[in-house]
């Protein structure tokens, strides 16, 4: 809570100020048509606008066939190779398949036995705070809001990083590593540091050099560092699947942008959170699981078919749970007939429920993904196929879990800096002109007023 009482209050004066800047600065949505404008930088069919190329990751949701484009499963590649692929090899050998993930994105190649080995000392080198960071940073200044702490920690970081401003390779290619090794310390102590303040007990554990990043999250951040194999496995899948996804979305593109001034590292990461933890991108599984809750609160029979589709005509039409209008982890901007993603975590989701005792619940899930394509196809125009995506099901494995809701944000943001970091060094290594869109005035133009005559 603010010191100053007032440091929140919205005010009278303030409420006319916004009421004003809406009179005068709303544009006629017919002229987003009118100069043929790419809302969201996509074109009137939802695709995106061509802005960039890479090498890091593909996205694939559509096929040729007899010339034309057709929705097709979706795939997901790293480098080329398939996530999928990557997921099942790691599980084959038992082994967590993170920081090979994290070291094919920004090498642009598989690591043999002694590569990754060497990869995963530099990542426990690096996995080291600034001597008192802890005390003087994470603990004056808790807050609720993780992603905002964890980003104040990273743009602290520059102030203990002499060669801040160095964007030569080897120097990002350190920070990057670096802060693929911090994110999940930052985030984890910020985490307990909010959570002391709210009255518990205060847990800082030391992270462990032989620990994989996804053991280290659940030892940071459980009181008795425990957790079973099965446990940290499916939480490395999910860091799997969240490392990348193509060089579009908005994130990643925040950090083309950012990288494209040639600003620093450290800004630029802050930049990348700043638009994950938005609703609608990386915030957005916290909205499923508050959505279920609202699901198992106001439906009596969680297998009776009816009464959840007409919970879900609700939510569609702005009458139930948050009234947004939306089903939170229904729908992609680029996937239409299935998020890989998502099939990927369904069937270790159903594994962890039943090792969990929460079978019943994963049967909801299945069933509310099953019944809500259906429903918005009934209600809504759409120019493709909706299915499940990946936020539907990583916010209910973090509940088995027992994650608190405050970190599964930044917990996609663990695994994203991994790409991130790839997708800053490919634009630096081919940097072309500041990434500067034209936005078109259509505004009046009118003579100035002198202050005596207005």
């Amino acid at each position: 809570m603010a010191s100053n009482p007032n440091y929140c209050n919205i005010t009278p004066e303030i409420e006319a100020l916004a009421a004003l800047a809406v009179r005068n600065s709303s544009i006629n949505p017919d002229d987003y048509v009118k100069y043929d404008v790419k809302r969201g930088l996509r074109d009137m069919n939802g695709k995106g606008v061509l802005a960039g190329l890479t090498e890091i990751s593909d996205i694939v949701a559509k096929k040729i066939v007899d010339g034309q484009e057709v929705p097709c499963e979706g795939k997901l590649y790293y480098r080329g190779i398939d996530v999928e692929d990557l997921v099942r090899g790691a599980l084959k050998d038992k082994r967590f398949g993170f920081e090979e993930t994290a070291y094919l994105l920004l090498l642009g190649h598989l690591p043999d036995q002694q590569q990754l080995k060497e990869f995963c000392s530099q990542l426990a080198y690096y996995r080291t705070l600034p001597n008192n960071f802890v005390r003087d940073i994470i603990l004056k200044a808790p807050s609720h809001d993780i992603m905002n702490s964890l980003a104040r920690s990273v743009l602290n970081l520059a102030s203990y990083d002499d060669r801040c401003d160095d964007i030569s390779l080897p120097n990002v290619m350190r920070q990057c590593v670096q802060l693929i090794a911090l994110f999940p310390m930052l985030s984890v102590y910020g985490y307990q540091a909010y959570n002391y303040k709210e009255g518990n007990s205060l847990y800082i554990h030391a992270p462990r050099a032989d620990l994989s990043t996804a053991e280290n999250i659940l030892a940071l951040l459980r009181p008795d560092s425990a957790y079973s194999f099965w446990e940290a496995h499916v939480l490395d899948v999910c860091l799997t699947l969240h490392a990348d996804h193509g060089g579009g979305n908005n994130s990643t593109f925040t950090t083309h942008v950012v990288t494209s001034s040639a600003t620093d590292t450290y800004s630029c990461m802050a930049a990348a959170l700043a638009s994950l933890k938005g609703p609608r991108h990386g915030g957005a599984n916290i909205k499923v699981i508050q959505m279920f809750e609202d699901l198992k609160k106001t439906v009596r029979d969680w297998k009776d078919e009816d009464e959840i589709r007409h919970y879900l005509l609700a939510l569609l039409n702005k009458q139930a749970f948050d009234k947004a209008g939306l089903i939170y982890g229904m729908g992609h901007a680029v996937y239409s007939l299935s998020d890989p993603r998502a099939n990927l975590l369904r069937s270790f989701v159903e594994k962890l429920s039943q090792e969990k005792g929460r079978d019943e619940e994963y049967q909801l899930y299945s069933l509310v993904e099953r019944l809500g394509p259906e429903v918005i196809a009934g209600e809504r125009k759409m120019y493709k196929g909706v299915s499940a995506n990946v936020d539907f099901y990583s916010g209910f494995v973090y509940h088995m879990l027992d994650l608190p809701l405050e970190l599964y944000t930044p917990i996609f943001a663990m695994a994203r800096v991994a790409g991130w970091s790839a997708h800053r060094i490919e634009e630096l290594i081919n940097m072309g002109k500041i990434i500067r869109p034209a936005y078109k005035y259509v505004g009046t133009h009118t003579d100035y007023t002198p202050m005596s005559g207005r």
